[in-house]
């Protein structure tokens, strides 16, 4: 069983170079919820609500909470609990998210509330997504202050991120709105699991997702998710028919969702679906959470599903978690020039000029720098 003092440990871990200071953040106990804005009351005489934020439409009785243990039923109506109560506050290269083309060499002010709506059996940030923001070490951190801070310390995005940033989603759009003003992007990197309408409220100020697509089969998704493939599928379709640049992330398990035939199908959809631009990154797996006993991705599984992608017309095929590995560089679609060398989340080489080749002069998927 995980302390407090477990979770202050786990939460707020930075590169000393991009550590906040602790004057800029303020621990914050008790939480201050916020009125969830998708549910509905569904028996007004017993306090039972029905949340309308993701597809599993939780019936929540007085006083519970619902899956993602991040949204409570408080004496009749629905609340978000992290709001403004982020339990992890990095400044990270853009990198890591990972957006590979979208202003790379950036900082990217991450912000998260605990919570999931997933039970991925593999994930990598269980001590704070598999929690209640009740349980966690969290900070005082309001939608102005969050986006001066990121201004302060020079920063052109925030990132959603860390857990399931569906699950605070008050404090995600409303955060959102703000930074969008003050000419600052939003990024968010999210399993997928949400409902239409709020995903198209939030396309209106969001500017870049990496979206989990953890597996091309509903037995993967439910056995190791304990959720449907389908929602994520139309999630990535809203993003990309709303104009959100889209970035896709697969963690690569042994045994389990590595085999060519569901790495075909992958890249096929993506392709078919989302388009020959939409960058995919094939992330290496380490033993975590409750797959320990699994051994790690071999490079060579990574460097296979890579070669399937661009096989398949994907323009952008990236490997993840396998620092130096010559599938971290960007290349031309056109040319095959590289134009973007990377070790890890350290950009060592940038030549695109305005987004484009600087040998063939063919534009490149993204968001660059002017």
């Amino acid at each position: 069983m995980l302390t407090r003092r477990d979770f202050i440990k786990i939460a707020f871990l930075a590169p000393a170079a991009l550590q906040l200071e602790a004057r800029e953040l303020t621990l914050k106990d008790p939480l201050s919820p916020k009125e969830a804005l998708y549910y509905q009351v569904v028996d007004a005489r017993k306090g039972i609500v029905e949340c309308r934020l993701c597809p599993r439409g939780c019936t929540i009785p007085e006083g519970e909470s619902g899956f993602c243990r991040a949204r409570k039923n408080i004496k009749g109506k629905l609340y978000s609990l992290g709001y403004a109560s982020p339990c992890a506050v990095h400044i990270d290269p853009i990198e890591k998210k990972p957006f590979f083309n979208v202003y790379p060499r950036s900082l990217s002010f991450s912000v998260a509330s605990a919570g999931c709506n997933l039970r991925c059996r593999f994930c990598q940030n269980w001590q704070i997504s598999q929690a209640s923001p009740e349980d966690t070490a969290n900070q005082s951190l309001p939608p102005e202050r969050l986006v001066a801070l990121a201004q302060q310390n020079r920063c052109r995005s925030i990132a959603y991120t860390y857990t399931e940033p569906t699950n605070f989603f008050e404090y995600m759009l409303d955060t959102a709105k703000i930074a969008g003003s003050k000419g600052i992007l939003n990024v968010c990197h999210s399993n997928g699991y949400i409902n239409p309408e709020p995903l198209r409220a939030l396309c209106k100020y969001l500017d870049a997702a990496n979206i989990d697509l953890k597996g091309f089969s509903s037995s993967f998704y439910s056995k190791l998710c304990d959720a449907e493939l389908e929602p994520v599928l139309e999630t990535i379709k809203t993003l990309k028919r709303s104009g959100v640049w889209v970035e896709i992330t697969n963690l690569i398990i042994p045994g389990y969702n590595d085999d060519q035939k569901m790495l075909t199908d992958i890249c096929q959809w993506v392709y078919q679906n989302a388009g020959a631009d939409v960058p995919i990154h094939f992330s290496r797996f380490f033993p975590m959470y409750r797959m320990t006993s699994i051994s790690p991705t071999p490079v060579s599984t990574l460097e296979k599903a890579r070669d399937i992608a661009l096989k398949t017309g994907l323009q952008f095929a990236y490997t993840g978690n396998v620092p130096g590995h010559a599938g971290e560089h960007t290349y031309c679609p056109a040319c095959k020039r590289m134009v973007i060398r990377r070790s890890g989340y350290n950009v060592l080489e940038y030549t695109l000029k305005g987004g484009a080749c600087p040998g063939c002069g063919k534009k490149v998927g993204g968001i660059w720098k002017a």
